[in-house]
């Protein structure tokens, strides 16, 4: 690999609301734009590390980390990490990593973490590619088993869902349930999915993404035309990115169709 296509690995000791975190991250310097990652449930930092592959993205630092309670990062308290939480977390590793204005990128869980950032600090967040986020009641397709399927243990409710995922007919969810035990903590799954529950109930999480004044891309897998706010938010300026043999992860069914919107999206907002 030429210098250019490497990146760094490090782990960020912090303390949010009280918890003491050691976050493991990827990251790479550069002079142009950074762009900051946020994975989903279920996924790590390693769902973006491939950016080092791709010509369009050189000369820009990135950073991606694993969430707390996810991938390699160690958490204290499991039971505290709720989208607030994660949210406190990013602003901590943007600092640490002195990144002031950035192109952001988030898939589901961080999508959503991602859209209560640039929400709260749009002055912050060039532009937004949310994959699959959620910004809607139904978005919350995984999440809302908390309370579909109730269980006071972690342990029997996290085994019962990843095989809900294993069985699922969708593209990637048999490979993205493989993994599931050894990316995410179980006791940290009930904080996680109630307050992507309770936020995309309750919080006007629409309204929120559609107020943004960042260029704003949703991106999709096709097997997911169906959502019923994708003509609406087009109508209201933001860019569709269906991709085609896909469903909820881009990154494990077609991630060269990923990358490449990724790329002209980001260069269009720096170019417009």
């Amino acid at each position: 690999m030429t210098a250019s296509e490497t990146f760094t690995h490090t782990q960020v000791p912090l303390t949010v609301e009280g918890v003491q975190l050691n976050v493991a991250a990827i990251h790479r310097d550069g002079n142009l734009t950074p762009i900051v990652f946020l994975h989903g449930f279920g996924s790590t930092k390693e769902d973006y590390a491939d950016i080092v592959q791709h010509a369009e993205f050189a000369g820009h630092p990135f950073l991606a980390y694993d969430a707390p309670g996810c991938g390699e990062s160690q958490c204290s308290d499991l039971s505290s990490i709720s989208i607030p939480f994660l949210l406190q977390t990013a602003l901590q590793m943007l600092e640490h990593f002195g990144i002031e204005r950035f192109h952001l990128v988030g898939h589901s869980m961080g999508g959503l973490t991602a859209l209560m950032l640039a929400h709260q600090f749009p002055e912050r967040v060039i532009s937004f590619v949310d994959i699959e986020g959620n910004i809607a009641p139904e978005d919350c397709f995984l999440s809302r088993q908390i309370v579909d399927y109730p269980s006071d243990d972690p342990e029997k409710f996290f085994t019962a869902f990843i095989e809900r995922a294993r069985q699922a007919p969708a593209y990637a969810s048999a490979l993205y349930s493989a993994s599931l035990r050894h990316k995410v903590r179980a006791g940290a799954v009930r904080g996680i999915f109630e307050s992507m529950v309770d936020l995309s109930d309750n919080a006007d999480l629409m309204s929120k993404f559609l107020g943004l004044k960042c260029p704003r891309m949703f991106m999709y897998g096709e097997q997911n035309a169906s959502l019923s706010y994708l003509s609406h938010i087009e109508a209201r300026g933001v860019r569709l990115a269906p991709i085609p043999a896909c469903g909820h992860f881009p990154m494990y069914s077609n991630p060269t169709a990923m990358w490449i919107q990724i790329a002209d999206f980001q260069t269009g907002s720096r170019t417009g």
